[in-house]
This record gives structure tokens, C-alpha cells and sequence, in this order.
């Protein structure tokens, strides 16, 4: 079995390979796989770099970014448990971000107007600035680990994997499941 690599250069100039979730595939699976694995690995790498750049630069955590940035599309403010859908956590996950932030005064909890047993959370005036200035330099930083790719790679690479999520989205696990299991089966036959 032959295992699929990638080689980066060292800064010696030698090649040295790339270790990670999709190199250590061989020809024999399944391309799907390669793929998934493909796209988490590049997801994780990126997404651990901009959790570390976040930490050191501004001393936030990356949920707690993330919430900022759900709240900065949504000036009303969002329900504890819309925050919580949207960013796919635990109700507990938000109310303990929503504590730090608010401790931190960047965030405010509000009363529902339409239910008094629930709270929206919004950004502070502080919250808003400190958020545009940290987006601003996310943006930046993502430009800076995606600089590499030509514009008409990028583009390409939108559209496959916007055309995937439709899909996904259309037809649910559920339907993802019956169409590969109605294949297997025409296949077998």
C-alpha cells in the first residue's frame, strides 16, 4: 500500500512530509475519506493558528470571539438559545462565555420584552469596538494563511464546497445515508 503524503519544504530546502490525518491515507480508501480528512486537517491548522493568534494578541479565546462575532451581526441581540444553535454548544458553553464577556463589560444580558424568562445578549458600545478591531485583524491574519492560494483557486474552492453544503443541506444525514445505501445496492446487483 502506497500512503499519500504531502512534502513541504524545510527551511533547508529539502522536503520532509507532512504527517497529519490525510497523509497517513493509502491509495485503498475511499476518496470520500480523503477528502473529509483533507478538509478537517486544513480546518484544524488553520483554526488552531488563529486560536493562538487570538490568545496572544488580544487574550480572548476563540468561542468567545465567535460569540462577539454572532452578536456583532445581530445589534438587537440573540437569545442564549439561538447563540447557542448558531454556534453549536451547549446552553451551558454560552452562559459561561456570556459571564466572561459580560464581567469583561462587553457584552450586556437584556430582558426579553416578549418573554421575561429569557435574556438576549448583545454587545456593549465597548464590545463593538473592541470587536471591530480584533475582526479587523482576523480578517488579516486568514488573507495572511490563505495567501498562497491564487484568487482563482479560491474561487473554485468556494464554489465546490458551497455546492457540497447545498447538498448536505437539501437532503439531510438522512438522505445522504438512503442515496449512498440505494447505490451500494444498484451497485451489487
Amino acid at each position: 500500500m502506497q500512503e499519500l503524503t504531502d512534502n513541504l519544504p524545510n527551511p533547508d530546502g529539502a522536503e520532509a512530509p507532512v504527517l497529519d490525518l490525510a497523509s497517513r491515507l493509502t491509495q485503498d480508501h475511499h476518496q470520500s475519506l480523503k477528502l473529509w480528512l483533507r478538509m478537517l486537517s486544513c480546518t484544524t491548522k488553520i483554526e488552531n493558528e488563529i486560536r493562538s493568534r487570538l490568545r496572544s494578541t488580544f487574550g480572548i479565546t476563540l468561542p468567545r470571539f465567535d460569540l462577539m462575532a454572532q452578536l456583532e451581526r445581530y445589534p438587537q441581540g440573540l437569545r442564549m438559545g439561538e447563540l447557542s444553535k448558531r454556534m453549536m454548544v451547549t446552553g451551558g458553553n454560552i452562559t459561561g462565555i456570556t459571564d466572561q464577556l459580560e464581567q469583561e463589560k462587553l457584552v450586556v444580558r437584556v430582558a426579553d420584552p416578549k418573554d421575561g424568562r429569557a435574556y438576549s445578549v448583545k454587545l456593549t458600545t465597548a464590545g463593538r469596538k473592541a470587536f471591530a478591531t480584533m475582526a479587523a485583524v482576523h480578517e488579516g491574519w486568514v488573507a495572511e494563511l490563505l495567501q498562497d492560494m491564487s484568487a482563482g483557486d479560491k474561487g473554485q474552492l468556494i464554489e465546490l464546497l458551497s455546492q457540497m453544503k447545498q447538498h448536505l443541506y437539501s437532503t439531510g444525514p438522512a438522505g445522504v445515508i438512503a442515496t449512498a445505501a440505494t447505490a451500494a445496492n444498484a451497485a451489487d446487483q
